[in-house]
């Protein structure tokens, strides 16, 4: 299966965010939110919602996000995406690009990944930041269902700042050697990640039990966790992001709600 998907959100008149562009096509639908909370907020919001069992072995899927000058998005999903493997034994890739324009903002926040057994899934994180873009970018991978071995997974992470790399950064799960290390998972099975780029940083790095909040190049940190099931990770994600200075508590919202 090929599939592509686009969302576009531009600034109003009234300075407040409008979705000007939604295009969704089956694995990936894009809905966006409607009635009193999404008037009451500046920011608009698009929800993923998986239509279809996908990711499975050989499909290729992309994601375009454009969110133009002064505008916020968020978009969120709805439910765990499960990469399954396929019958003529190819990987299945998905693909997202992210562009955020001057002084807009962004927060990406997909549910996690479970990387099946015999799985082959790749994936690419590629973002563009204009002067003064905001981004919170969340990706949580799990090694498997629960009793069951993982499946492979690749990825890819690269984040821009005009033409300054803030962070490139390859993953990997599978591989059981790798995934006990005490560099790697020490032996849990989940990976949470979140890249911050908003206002004020840490003027050192941080860390508590299981995650660690570091500065990146320029701007922005990185947050990371493990954990041996999704919720402990994605707690032990969000204490890495609510240490973060710049991050007020109204705007950690999607985060305190896993505690």
């Amino acid at each position: 299966m090929r599939a592509r998907a686009r969302v576009v959100a531009e600034c109003g008149a009234d300075g407040r965010s409008v979705v000007r562009e939604l295009r969704s096509q089956a694995p990936l639908a894009l809905l966006p939110q409607r009635g009193a909370a999404s008037a009451r907020s500046p920011a608009t919001t698009v929800h993923m919602v998986g239509s279809a069992t996908s990711p499975l072995g050989g499909d290729d899927v992309a994601l375009d996000v454009e969110v133009g000058p002064g505008a916020d998005l968020v978009l969120t999903g709805v439910a765990a995406t499960l990469a399954l493997p396929g019958q003529a034994g190819r990987p299945s890739r998905l693909v997202i690009r992210l562009l955020v324009a001057d002084g807009a903002g962004l927060q990406f926040l997909p549910e996690p990944t479970v990387v099946t057994r015999r799985a082959d899934h790749h994936g690419e994180l590629h973002v563009e930041l204009g002067a003064g873009a905001r981004l919170r970018c969340r990706e949580v991978l799990v090694a498997g269902r629960s009793g069951e071995p993982p499946g492979r997974f690749r990825g890819l992470v690269r984040v821009t700042d005009g033409a300054r790399p803030l962070l490139v950064q390859e993953q990997e799960l599978g591989d059981p050697e790798l995934q006990s290390s005490a560099a790697h998972l020490a032996g849990r099975r989940v990976l949470g990640t979140e890249v911050l780029v908003w206002d004020e940083d840490p003027a050192d790095g941080l860390a508590g039990d299981w995650w660690s909040l570091n500065r990146l190049p320029g701007r922005g940190c990185l947050a990371t966790a493990v954990g041996s099931d999704a919720v402990s990770a994605q707690r032990a994600l969000a204490d890495a992001v609510a240490a973060h200075p710049g991050w007020s508590a109204t705007v950690l919202g999607a985060a305190a709600a896993v505690r």
